[in-house]
């Protein structure tokens, strides 16, 4: 129980952060409420995780050492990490937090030179992959539903379209969330202390808490202080980052969800030929993005290194 511990907190902060990615435009534009929406959102995050989730869980329980304490230490500093920049407002990839803390156990238990890069490199070229491929994909998204969504007469019907639409699109993401980044919840307790199952499970159900509990900051720094969007426009940024999330789910590779959102609301900017609201907010998004495999791995590293003096 004490080793599942970290991956409760992880699930909890995972949650409370990256459920900006999946509703924080339209929460912040006014046209979801954030409880109901976190709640029913969280439903479908445990479905994804469930149905979804396997192929990631196995690649992240690859790269670590398959000591169970090592397993528990990156886990834990990787929540650790996370919850910080979530008290900080900043949107960060829970990924690269778990990778960095893996890492930090790797450098501990074999040294620098002995550890085993190339499983972790896929891992890292995806962390460029991602914001790119989801700024790429709401930019077309955006030109081609606009123009459907022109030829609606009614402005009622168009209402009615966006609010289902947003709804239909922002559970779609959480299945995506769900089924990738369940991953690095329980990922590296896999085969060491928990079945697949077992992990998906608790893995869902302890980011929909964090959904439910403690969201409501990140929601607001992703969805107002990037791109202004209206209604259409939050939708659409939704659909694309819950797209990159998912093809990356196929494939296995847990992505932060972070990066996608913050990607996919740039190229709608660039595709409405809005500019950056706050330039220095995605400056400082950034640098967290930077930061957060290297705190999470220099805490593992101590973590360690505090385990050997002890016991």
């Amino acid at each position: 129980m004490w080793y599942l511990l970290p991956s409760i907190f992880l699930g909890w902060s995972l949650g409370a952060n990256d459920a900006a990615n999946v509703f924080g435009p339209t929460i912040a534009s006014g046209l979801i409420p954030h409880k109901p929406a976190m709640i029913f959102g969280s439903l479908f995050v445990v479905l994804g995780a469930l149905l979804g989730g396997s192929k990631c869980l196995m690649n992240v329980s690859s790269i670590t050492t398959g000591l169970v304490l090592d397993s528990a230490l990156a886990v834990f500093s990787a929540a650790l990490t996370v919850t910080i920049m979530t008290l900080l407002k900043f949107p960060v990839s829970t990924s690269q937090a778990v990778f960095g803390g893996i890492v930090g156990t790797n450098i501990f238990r074999l040294g620098l030179v002995n550890v085993n890069w190339t499983p972790m490199l896929k891992f890292v070229v995806v962390w460029v992959l991602t914001p790119t491929g989801a700024a790429v994909i709401s930019f077309f998204l955006y030109k081609f539903l606009a123009i459907v969504f022109r030829r609606i007469k009614s402005v009622q019907i168009q209402d009615r379209f966006i609010t289902v639409g947003s709804w239909l699109v922002g559970f779609y993401g959480c299945y995506a969330l769900g089924a990738n980044n369940v991953a690095n919840v329980t990922g590296a307790l896999v085969g060491n202390m928990l079945s697949v199952t077992q992990a998906a499970l608790i893995g869902g159900l302890c980011i929909g808490l964090g959904m439910i509990t403690f969201s409501r900051g990140v929601v607001m720094t992703v969805g107002k202080n990037i791109v202004a969007l209206d209604h259409f426009s939050g939708m659409i940024a939704v659909l694309a980052q819950a797209i990159t999330v998912w093809i990356y789910s196929l494939v296995g590779i847990p992505v932060s969800s972070s990066q996608a959102i913050v990607g996919a609301v740039i190229g709608l900017g660039y595709a409405k030929g809005a500019k950056l609201s706050n330039r220095r907010t995605v400056v400082n998004i950034v640098l967290a993005w930077v930061a957060t495999p290297l705190v999470a791995g220099l805490i593992s590293y101590i973590l360690c290194l505090g385990m050997k003096s002890w016991f």
